[in-house]
């Protein structure tokens, strides 16, 4: 953009907005002249320069898209992959027709492509696989054991920070799938580790290196392990990268392994978005249950406990959590909603109970929808059913005399509150 001026607003620009399509162009062929857009920027373009052409701009003032004359070149200051973006998979369309992709890409292709590359580049290697029990490191465990069968051993680590009563019922899942799976209880070398940490990022980092020190530890006992699997999806990647120099925050499988490890890193699906990886699992055959599970962070409840993380206030987390998830499914909700959990804030407050002051925990409910993780939208779940949820949670959980629900989208909120 040199020779433009591009100039900061003095508030974000963050949300849905009109794009006026202005210039008769092939990126927005058989598209509306007006539509609705996601924008999420701090930044307007003005004055381009000559060989930079607008074809169309937001709210009929700022450039939303221009092209380089001359060449098959443009850009544009909108998000057109994110669902919010009315007309953005017919624009995706266009620029594939412009570029002459031959769009033969399916689940079954997918799987056929990548079992006989991972055969090739395996070979009769062992390799090792870091289970959270989530879709992403499930499918990425059937399609490898696929490819190389028994050479596959997976790891399902317990790091004390799992919803209730996940760790067994994961690994009776996980037999059903035909896997070699090492469960390890870490619990208390988790706790330890994090005992009086608060910053989410510090949280974040000692998960993944008390991970990585886990599966290293597990592949010493193991004959001739060469590699490490991952169920890496392209928004951990996304999210991990820093464009601005902020990291929006660090996924504890993104970023590479130490070298002590000695291990090559394997991500059969890192270049997938989620809708696309639970694809790939029914394509392999794996039952809806495990293709429908709402994703759950790695390092799980340990970033849903805002503060310092305890046993204690795991056990409530867990509690609660257990209680607004089983609602969920028995109001036929689940499927309805992209993600949902339940939050222990660091806030305390008066409440009565028996005719009793209590001074107590509060527990936040977040609950949304989306398509690929990029953007969300929190869901609008029934008010009677909300109600429901408070009072068994409060009537049930010792600890909790609140119960708030989280009214955010992602952005300028994230999904996860740490």
């Amino acid at each position: 953009l040199e020779g433009a001026n591009v100039t900061q607003v003095d508030t974000s620009e963050c949300g849905k907005a009109e794009l006026s399509i202005s210039a008769k162009d092939d990126l927005f062929e058989d598209m509306s002249k007006s539509s609705t857009v996601w924008i999420s920027h701090v930044d307007i373009i003005s004055n381009l320069p000559k060989n930079l052409q607008s074809i169309a701009s937001i709210d009929n003032d700022n450039v939303a898209a221009y092209r380089v004359e001359g060449e098959p070149t443009w850009g544009v200051q909108f998000n057109p992959e994110v669902v919010d973006t009315e007309e953005g998979v017919k624009l995706f369309s266009n620029f594939l027709d412009i570029c002459e992709c031959k769009r033969d890409w399916t689940p079954a292709s997918f799987v056929e492509s990548t079992v006989n590359k991972l055969k090739q580049e395996l070979g009769d290697d062992k390799i090792i696989l870091a289970l959270s029990g989530g879709v992403d490191s499930s499918v990425a465990a059937v399609l490898l054991h696929r490819a190389i069968g028994e050479n596959l051993t997976c790891v399902f680590v317990d790091h004390g920070l799992l919803r209730k009563n996940e760790f067994e019922d994961v690994l009776r899942d996980y037999e059903h799938l035909g896997l070699n799976v090492i469960g390890v209880n870490a619990k208390e070398r988790f706790f330890k580790e994090l005992k009086g940490v608060v910053d989410p990022e510090e949280k974040r980092k000692i998960i993944g290196k008390g991970f990585i020190d886990v599966f290293d530890e597990e592949a010493n006992k193991l004959k001739d392990i060469k590699w490490l699997a991952q169920g890496t999806i392209y928004p951990d990647i996304i999210e991990s990268i820093s464009v601005t120099g902020v990291v929006i925050k660090s996924h504890h499988n993104v970023g590479g392994l130490p070298e002590k490890m000695n291990l090559k890193l394997c991500e059969p699906l890192k270049l997938l978005f989620k809708d696309e990886v639970r694809k790939i699992g029914l394509e392999l055959g794996m039952k809806p249950h495990l293709i429908d599970r709402h994703p759950f962070p790695g390092p799980g409840l340990g970033i849903r406990i805002l503060g310092d993380i305890t046993p204690e206030k795991v056990r409530i987390t867990q509690e609660a959590d257990h209680i607004y998830i089983s609602n969920l499914r028995s109001a036929g909700l689940y499927n309805e909603v992209w993600q949902a959990g339940a939050i222990l804030l660091p806030v305390q407050s008066v409440g009565v109970t028996n005719d009793e002051r209590t001074y107590e925990s509060t527990i936040a409910l977040r609950a949304v929808t989306s398509v690929d993780a990029l953007t969300a939208d929190w869901s609008r779940l029934p008010h009677e059913f909300l109600a429901k949820v408070s009072n068994q949670i409060i009537n049930n959980v010792k600890g909790v005399n609140r119960v708030v629900f989280d009214i955010s989208s992602k952005p300028p909120a994230t999904i996860e509150w740490e």
